[in-house]
């Protein structure tokens, strides 16, 4: 009997110890509009091209397309979709932002989707004039326009 209380109080203890945590959930901080995700720097931060005149780009087949605002100097850098480019930006007031002269190199394109990407994203670029950074997404617009002609979201570098 001492032996059978024994296994008993074993297995008791055995059974307390394997307990499973329970996850704790958080509150849905978006649903009740208390948090929000921080707005990303519009320099020094790797903006990735999602949607160009409204329609989401394809993936793309060659290179991400993206634009990076360097923090240290005014100046703008990227890929269209297959090849670099590199200019001169200026901020000349808040929201606002003017692209200078983008020289690119000038590679083939595997594929027609990648040089229409690609001409759609420096003819936006060439065209903008104010943009709106809203937590990690960064709207540019051409002169008076409501709708943006580029959307692009953040990807941090280190």
């Amino acid at each position: 009997m001492n032996s059978l209380f024994r296994s008993c109080l074993a297995f008791s203890l055995l059974i307390s110890g394997c307990q499973t945590a329970v996850p704790r959930l958080e509150p849905d901080t978006k649903a009740s509009g208390a948090a929000t995700t921080p707005d990303a720097e519009l320099r020094n931060t790797r903006w990735v091209l999602r949607m160009l005149n409204g329609q989401a780009v394809a993936p793309p087949t060659n290179a991400e397309p993206y634009l990076l605002l360097r923090a240290t100097e005014l100046n703008a850098e990227g890929n269209g979709s297959c090849n670099r480019f590199r200019g001169p930006f200026e901020l000349p007031a808040a929201g606002q932002l003017r692209f200078g002269a983008l020289l690119s190199t000038r590679m083939a394109c595997a594929s027609p989707d990648g040089n229409s990407t690609e001409s759609g994203f420096m003819t936006a670029l060439t065209a903008t004039r104010t943009y709106r950074v809203s937590g990690d997404t960064l709207r540019l617009y051409g002169e008076s326009a409501a709708v943006p002609a580029a959307v692009l979201h953040a990807v941090y570098l280190r």
